[in-house]
């Protein structure tokens, strides 16, 4: 294939990526956008195939089928709980391949077209500079993404793993990578290339174990950014336009989606770096036993009071992500609108584990897409509504957000469901959320609590609403 042609078809492939980040930036086009996603795939794939320099089918073709294959199995045995953990690993391997790229090319530039004409094994300044940016992001993903999976997985707690002088720390460590770049840049020495690995692994480690599990969200969308930079130096490396193109868009849309996240918890990117916050806590100071009582209900309790209202606005969470109960929730709602009801959903945007797990979820159940909201949509109508139904949904109501500047979560935008004329609380038990902050709105006079799992409450409040 000439270069006029594997350079047209790179285009085409950009353009369907481009296409795919458009789709995936609306629930009725997410499909759509997959289709385009997948397609400049299998164009990006077979363009790269078909040029000269591809020296071994058979390897390639094996790699494909062994990661084929993984992937499939993967992908049919994933729970959508999962999907921020599965996220979170995919981060990983886009990092490795940089930090694999990046050594084959080190040592064998010829061949990977960045040698100096009549000096063997010499790389030009530029492609070094590209080459140990493309290590350092990529070695920091790797890292850092295997860190977020154990505290997604449960693997690490989720509460910020902090210790005397990790930011001074942080900080050597970054200043000694640079050095380090400007070493290998001088003497193009192999010691400081693997010190730049390593130092950079030791970086993701550090930099992601102090991050509390509220800030997860945040994490997973920063990761995806960082693989994209990684891959887009990469490219540079590589001279390949689509994975410099391609890398950019990840990275640039990517770092877009942590300012977005950043905004709905009411927090800079840097507070987020550098100080976390946030994990389980085995239960509220409040909870029972305690000083302060709550209101218990059963599921006939909650059909009745939803039986008879004219308005409920249904909040998912984690909790609702964790026991699967979306499909028992949509049947809910079915029934409620037959009766008249007035049935939404309000999504908070960092509600969940990753950016958009709720509406995955929501859509996975076949929850009509008009009937989901953001907060900034939502938020003024719960003064107005009878019914709000929270389910697994703990630090994205929690009023202490603006009532308390001691919380840590103050100053977060959440969804303002203690206005409704009554809040039912579907959580297994007093525990505080993933932020590690207890929810004064258990105890306020207009809440309900339904203690239980969540599915087996929806069910159970089907069958109610039924009779």
């Amino acid at each position: 294939m000439s270069g006029t042609i594997s350079a047209l078809l790179y285009l085409v492939s950009g353009v369907c990526f481009i296409m795919a980040l458009r789709g995936l930036s609306s629930p009725e086009t997410a499909r759509q956008g997959n289709f385009f996603g997948m397609a400049g795939m299998v164009v990006a794939i077979g363009t790269t195939l078909a040029l000269p320099s591809v020296l071994s089918y058979e390897t390639i073709i094996l790699g494909i089928v062994i990661g084929g294959a993984i992937g499939t199995l993967i992908a049919r045995r994933i729970e959508m709980t999962a999907l921020p953990q599965l996220v979170a690993a995919f981060h990983s391997l886009v990092g490795l391949a940089a930090c694999f790229v990046a050594v084959a090319a080190f040592f064998k530039p010829e061949a990977y077209g960045i040698g100096v004409p009549g000096l063997p094994g010499a790389i030009g300044t530029a492609s070094l500079i590209e080459m140990s940016l493309g290590l350092a992001i990529g070695a920091i993903t790797f890292t850092g993404s295997i860190v977020a999976f154990g505290k997604l997985q449960g693997l690490v707690t989720g509460r910020p793993l902090v210790f005397p002088m990790q930011h001074p720390l942080n900080a050597v460590l970054g200043i000694v990578v640079f050095v380090m770049i400007g070493w290998l840049i001088a003497d193009q020495n192999p010691t400081a290339f693997w010190l730049i690995f390593a130092v950079s692994l030791a970086l993701g480690f550090l930099l992601i174990l102090p991050i509390g599990g509220a800030d997860m969200p945040v994490v997973v969308s920063m990761l995806n950014s960082y693989s994209g930079w990684a891959a887009c130096g990469i490219g540079f490396t590589l001279s390949n336009s689509l994975l410099i193109v391609t890398g950019a868009l990840v990275g640039s849309s990517g770092a877009i989606l942590s300012y977005i996240m950043c905004k709905g918890m009411n927090r800079s990117f840097f507070n987020v770096i550098l100080g976390g916050f946030g994990g389980e806590t085995a239960a509220a100071a409040g909870g029972p036993g305690g000083d302060r009582s709550v209101k218990s209900g059963s599921a006939e309790d909650a059909a009745f009071i939803m039986d008879n209202a004219s308005s409920v606005v249904i909040v998912p969470g984690y909790g609702m992500a964790v026991a699967q109960a979306q499909h028992a929730l949509r049947e809910m709602g079915d029934i409620l609108k037959k009766g008249g009801v007035t049935v939404r959903y309000a999504i908070h945007p960092v509600a969940g584990r990753m950016p958009g797990h709720m509406n995955v979820l929501l859509a996975e159940a076949n929850v009509p897409y008009d009937e989901v909201l953001e907060l900034e949509e939502i938020n003024r109508d719960f003064a107005q509504t009878d019914v709000a139904f929270v389910i697994g949904a703990n630090d994205v109501t929690n009023p202490a957000a603006k009532t308390d500047p001691t919380s840590p979560i103050y100053g977060m935008p959440i969804l303002d469901v203690e206005k409704a004329k009554t809040v039912l609380f579907v959580k297994r038990s007093m525990a505080s959320g993933y932020a590690g902050v207890d929810n004064e709105l258990f105890f306020r006079d207009n809440t309900m609590m339904l203690f239980g799992d969540a599915k087996k409450m929806c069910e159970e409040i089907v069958k109610s609403l039924e009779h």
